[in-house]
């Protein structure tokens, strides 16, 4: 019989289009040419805007921490925590998104993730010192860590299966403009005012998405009376953050820590704990996390593409500017500003590669990005003292053009085939990856960057860190391959 549809959006409802809307009995949604209403536009551009904002403070951080240690009196060490106790967590609180968005409404979840985010922006620009401006920090990250899980599973739960890509395309202006622009905007405002301006003018941007996210933002989809596992979350903590505060200490400092790897060994312990943790409430239906997502093969291959993908990102967020201020001696600005015109290339041609992914399918977008990402990754690994800017400029947009024709691709590939039931955990899923990739290349290169530079110097050191994401990066080839277009889940699957 088939699903009722008589029940249409109420005044504070928005439904799925009759090509998404899960069906009482989990039905696949089916390929169409249906447009998205104008809720449903609404809807989402509200939640893009969210995300750019949140991801966009994410990165302003990074090159003003020198300033930090001068004006509040903090070492080095100390002034780091304002990025490892946002990643941390980000790492956290990721994979608890899941059962958020399950239990509570779009609208609900929106208010929540914006109103930590502004909560803690106005923190951070009022903070006496460090301790608060740490705390306004983790209440911000609470923020981000909702967003972009929302955004991902309102997406599926709205847009058409024949439209997915085109939709995904335009979050790639979200998560590859934003964090493009942040060190140029952040030097940009340390140029010319206090650091406090960098959450000033962060936050009435951050107060007007909440304002139109709480005049025009209607909830989809139906809540879940899902019951929340204590355990699941107390394991969280251990699991996630130990895993990402290890490999980022690993990295840091250039070799393996002892606390590092204490951390480390106690993240991998509860992780496997996590996991198992999850497989037995799966049969009771009641995971935090519901790992059946990777029983859809294209899920599986597109989230180890992601992996290798965010991995040899890092080469170029963590090692290109380490070249260019400590081999080149550019200024923060000036190292902005050469990484820009990536970050925006990856950015603007992201709808135009969603709408070429809708028409011509995943393999050949994917195989052609992975080996762009190889060849400029070899090519960053000849960088010496002497090779122009302009070539590091045009390479650094080869590779981002590189990772654009992988991201969009692989979001959408990996999350089409899952049934609704499944949309939020998938998309906790792929961010709570990303984060332990980027912890895991930020560890991985730095430390073969530190090491080689200590006995070689730092030209060596940066061949050989490239290098290595170079071959790393081979792997995204073989991954490429195996791509295969997708279509909506065919039956309640994962059951």
């Amino acid at each position: 019989m088939p699903p009722d549809t008589s029940q249409a959006a109420t005044s504070d409802r928005v439904p799925a289009t009759q090509a998404t809307r899960p069906s009482a009995v989990g039905t696949a949604p089916a390929a169409g040419p249906e447009k998205l209403s104008p809720q449903s536009v609404t809807v989402i551009a509200t939640l893009l805007v969210a995300t750019f904002v949140v991801i966009l403070n994410e990165t302003i951080m990074n090159v003003a921490l020198q300033r930090l240690m001068a004006d509040l009196r903090v070492d080095a060490p100390t002034v780091q925590w304002l990025s490892t106790g946002f990643m941390l967590t980000m790492a956290v609180v990721i994979p608890t998104t899941g059962f958020i968005l399950q239990r509570l409404s779009t609208r609900a979840v929106f208010m929540l993730a914006m109103g930590l985010f502004s909560a803690g922006t106005l923190l951070a620009a009022l903070a006496p010192g460090f301790e608060v401006l740490l705390l306004a920090r983790i209440v911000q990250a609470g923020g981000t860590a909702i967003m972009l899980p929302l955004l991902m599973t309102t997406i599926l739960t709205l847009v058409p299966v024949s439209r997915r890509g085109a939709v995904m395309g335009n979050v790639s202006i979200a998560i590859s403009v934003a964090p493009a622009m942040g060190p140029t905007v952040s030097g940009l405002i340390l140029q010319h005012f206090s650091w406090r301006f960098m959450f000033v003018f962060v936050l009435p941007i951050a107060l007007l998405a909440f304002a139109i996210g709480a005049k025009f933002l209607r909830n989809i989809g139906e809540n879940e009376k899902t019951r929340l596992d204590a355990l699941s979350v107390v394991l969280t903590v251990p699991a996630f953050g130990g895993v990402v505060y290890g490999l980022s200490q690993i990295g840091g400092k250039g070799g393996a820590a002892a606390p590092a790897v204490v951390a480390l060994g106690i993240g991998v312990v509860a992780l496997l704990a996590f996991v198992l943790r999850q497989l037995r409430l799966q049969k009771r239906e009641a995971p935090l996390l519901d790992l059946r997502a990777f029983r859809f093969r294209m899920f599986t291959v597109s989230i180890l593409l992601l992996v290798v993908a965010m991995i040899a990102l890092f080469g170029a967020v963590i090692l290109l500017p380490l070249y260019l201020q400590e081999i080149r001696g550019l200024k923060s600005l000036e190292t902005g500003l050469v990484l820009l015109p990536g970050g925006l290339a990856m950015g603007l041609l992201g709808p135009v590669i969603g709408r070429l992914f809708d028409r011509v399918g995943p393999l050949p977008l994917t195989v052609t990005g992975s080996t762009l990402m190889v060849l400029a990754l070899w090519q960053f690994s000849r960088l010496d003292a002497g090779t122009p800017v302009g070539w590091i400029i045009g390479l650094h947009v080869a590779l981002s053009l590189g990772l654009a024709l992988l991201f969009t691709p692989a979001f959408t590939t990996g999350l089409n085939p899952l049934p609704p039931h499944l949309y939020s955990h998938g998309s906790a899923i792929m961010s709570t990856l990303q984060q332990v990739a980027g912890a895991a290349g930020t560890a991985l290169l730095v430390s073969i960057f530190a090491a080689v530079s200590a006995a070689a110097g730092l030209v060596a050191g940066m061949h050989a860190a490239f290098l290595t994401a170079a071959g790393i990066a081979l792997a995204a080839v073989v991954l490429s391959v195996l791509m295969r277009k997708t279509d909506g889940a065919a039956a309640p699957g994962g059951h």
